[in-house]
């Protein structure tokens, strides 16, 4: 064996490992990925270049800034202000207006904002029409990737093989050549879910489902300490002020009209001190702070509305893998984190210490004037929708940026011979900017910057199996097994069958992008060694690395709703299996039948 096919294997088996593992961010495993196919001399130095000139990433971060102006303009709000006011009030009637709304958007939409946008309204309709919320939050995650098998543009997976099957000879995939199998498997899996989801889900709920509405809101109180106070030189911690146990939470300390940012540790009180507490528990029926704490020298200076609410810590949080002390999470965010769930548990105890992981689901208090800056952050969903705003009328940004949308999916389906997809779509984007409808550092913030670092670098790891031949070795290694178990006349749909089901495996653990990426050089040279069309193959990848439905870890989306939706590993397991076995079967079934072999 060649010394370049060993180094290849090897560098694969760490990646392997490492996104398993998440011994690191994706993005920072890629790039190094990149550098080292270079250090190992795997690709030529100027070579290497070649993976900048793919147009994946412009055409996916085009699309996030279409995204996000279709999110900040209110467009997303448009549709969930129609799905809430339709009158489905059973739980599959519930279930079907939920999933044939968000799979339609994510055909043309990131999976992933789609969810973030969907989450709170999805809690808001389970509790208006008083239904668990865990019958509604797994299948909102996969319809999200249903929809997102039905377009070129439904998930940055397509966008990224249709780029690359250019640099195999191969013609470039139109706006809706999967539709194919895509519809079908659509609608058959949405079938499934709103069937059998109500028996195969369970009646769970997390630490907010079990609190109603009137508990979920909470006084806070703004108070100042007078000069006859006996807390004056005491320890804030030793203080009444600090007293979780009596459901007494401290959120902000202001100092000489600034805010406080010491750790509470370090603090003792002085006159004059102005502090914001919340009364959990005590909720509405306490006008002043005296009748908690009588005669102790406390002014109330007003009182304002808090709410119970929770956040799910995204992927790319900046706040994973640090303690909440670490993060200074009270003074940053203006909340107090009252409980942690994860893995269908709830941490109440030393929280302080207690280090953040990606999917936590974080139950805090908050001002309700609050909830819009916390909406913004980036490190966290916000499970309660902030803007209570009514949607924007027929004539306005919104509207426009519909129509932008539907321009770009129109240039890309009529007019892909003469307008190739990556200009049809930054075209959008600039036209985005020049009406004003976001600035262009809203739209820099919306592109998912992490997304288009990894590519790069597992471009340039197929760039690498391709030059070593490895993807070569390891075709011709697949296709000696599936020889010596199938027949000739079986031996191409038998090999389609495994490959898809081996994609789908392998993206319950590693990133879709990452498999498809892996993939794509290996099917490629077995169709050369099977003499056959490479179509079905790249087809069937792209079916298998966008439907992970087993696993939470398996998709972003999954991780988003299981917190929220109170879940345990095994529920995913249950109805995600055979969702996983449907898609392989119909994958396996119908792709033949679509794009021949021959």
């Amino acid at each position: 064996m060649d010394v370049k096919i060993i180094l290849t294997l090897i560098l694969i088996a760490l990646t392997l490992y490492a996104f398993i593992k998440e011994v690191a961010a994706p993005d920072l495993i890629a790039l190094t990925l990149l550098c080292l196919t270079v250090i190992l001399g795997l690709v030529d130095s100027k070579a290497v270049l070649e993976v900048f000139t793919n147009e994946a990433p412009l055409t996916i971060g085009a699309l996030f800034v279409i995204g996000t102006a279709l999110e900040k303009s209110g467009g997303i709000l448009q549709i969930s202000y129609m799905m809430e006011k339709l009158s489905a009030r059973t739980l599959r009637g519930t279930l079907l207006l939920l999933c044939a709304i968000t799979a339609l958007l994510s055909a043309f939409m990131n999976n992933t904002a789609i969810v973030a946008i969907m989450l709170p309204v999805t809690l808001g309709m389970a509790r208006s029409r008083d239904l668990p919320a865990s019958k509604l939050l797994i299948p909102l995650s996969y319809a999200s990737i249903l929809g997102g098998c039905c377009t070129l543009i439904g998930t940055s997976t397509n966008i990224v093989i249709s780029g690359k099957m250019v640099k195999y000879g191969l013609p470039a995939m139109q706006m809706f050549e999967l539709a194919y199998i895509g519809i079908p498997l659509c609608v058959i899996g949405l079938a499934y879910l709103c069937l059998f989801g109500p028996k195969l889900l369970p009646s769970r709920s997390s630490v907010i489902g079990v609190l109603d509405a009137d508990e979920r809101i909470t006084p806070l109180f703004h108070i100042l300490i007078d000069k006859s106070s006996a807390l004056i030189g005491m320890p804030l911690l030793q203080s009444p002020l600090f007293d979780g146990k009596n459901n007494i939470h401290l959120m902000e300390i202001r100092r000489n009209g600034e805010r406080l940012m010491l750790p509470v540790n370090e603090i003792t009180i002085q006159v004059n001190d102005r502090f914001l507490i919340g009364m959990h528990g005590h909720r509405n029926k306490v006008d002043t702070v005296d009748e908690i704490f009588p005669q102790m020298g406390i002014t109330t200076l007003s009182k304002i509305d808090g709410i119970i609410t929770e956040l799910v810590l995204t992927e790319e949080s900046e706040i994973c893998h640090k303690t909440l002390a670490e993060t200074d999470f009270r003074q940053r965010y203006n909340a107090m984190v009252l409980a942690v769930h994860r893995s269908g548990k709830n941490i109440t105890k030393k929280l302080a210490e207690e280090q953040l992981v990606h999917g936590d689901t974080l139950l805090v208090l908050t001002a309700k004037n609050n909830l819009a800056s916390l909406q913004q952050s980036e490190n966290f969903v916000l499970t309660d929708r902030a803007q209570i705003s009514p949607p924007p009328a027929f004539r306005s940004k919104a509207t426009l940026t519909w129509g932008i949308l539907a321009l770009v999916v129109l240039t890309t389906t009529i007019f892909s011979q003469h307008v190739p997809m990556h200009i049809s779509t930054l075209v959008g984007a600039v036209l985005i900017l020049w009406l004003r409808i976001i600035t262009p550092r809203v739209a820099y913030a919306g592109v998912d910057w992490p997304i288009i670092f990894m590519l790069y670098g597992m471009l340039a790891l197929g760039m690498a199996m391709e030059t070593s031949k490895t993807a070569e070795w390891l075709a011709n290694g697949f296709i000696g097994v599936v020889s010596s178990i199938a027949s000739p006349q079986l031996l191409e749909p038998m090999a389609l069958s495994v490959i898809i089901l081996l994609t789908i495996i392998l993206t319950e653990v590693l990133s879709n992008n990452a498999t498809a990426l892996m993939m794509l050089p290996i099917v490629v040279n077995l169709a050369e060694g099977l003499h056959c069309n490479p179509m079905p193959f790249v087809i069937g990848i792209c079916i298998g690395a966008s439907t992970a439905f087993m696993l939470p870890m398996g998709y972003q989306t999954h991780m988003m709703v299981y917190g929220p939706g109170g879940y345990k590993f095994g529920d995913f397991l249950r109805i995600g299996l055979p969702m996983n076995l449907l898609a392989w079967l119909l994958a396996s079934a119908i792709i033949p039948l679509v794009w021949s072999f021959h």
